[in-house]
């Protein structure tokens, strides 16, 4: 099966608004992850009004600060729950080690 990507003719993959983002050695961190959730909730047209590109910029950044906030309460809440069932487990050194992260 064969997709159509609407490549517009001479075109690249960039035309389609994709990104590629990596780190090494580490996974994101939420500020980086809520930065890219940020920018793809909130669209800003190049050729929007000063005024307006200002305004959507200031609740862009908001939106980060929001969604970064939730991730940061999310990766304790998870971490205290795999905490809670390795030492359940009977692995409290491991679950020590994850609790020092």
């Amino acid at each position: 099966m064969l997709l159509d990507m609407g490549f517009p003719e001479g075109g690249t993959i960039n035309d389609l608004g994709i990104s590629v983002e990596t780190t090494h050695n580490r996974g994101f961190t939420a500020e980086e992850l809520a930065i890219r959730c940020a920018n793809k909730i909130v669209g800003i047209s190049e050729t929007a009004h000063p005024t307006i590109r200002a305004q959507a910029e200031a609740f862009r950044a908001q939106v980060a600060r929001v969604v970064e906030l939730n991730l940061s309460q999310a990766i304790k809440s998870d971490r205290t729950t795999v905490y809670n069932v390795l030492t359940e487990a009977g692995h409290p050194e491991l679950a020590d080690l994850l609790r020092r992260i």
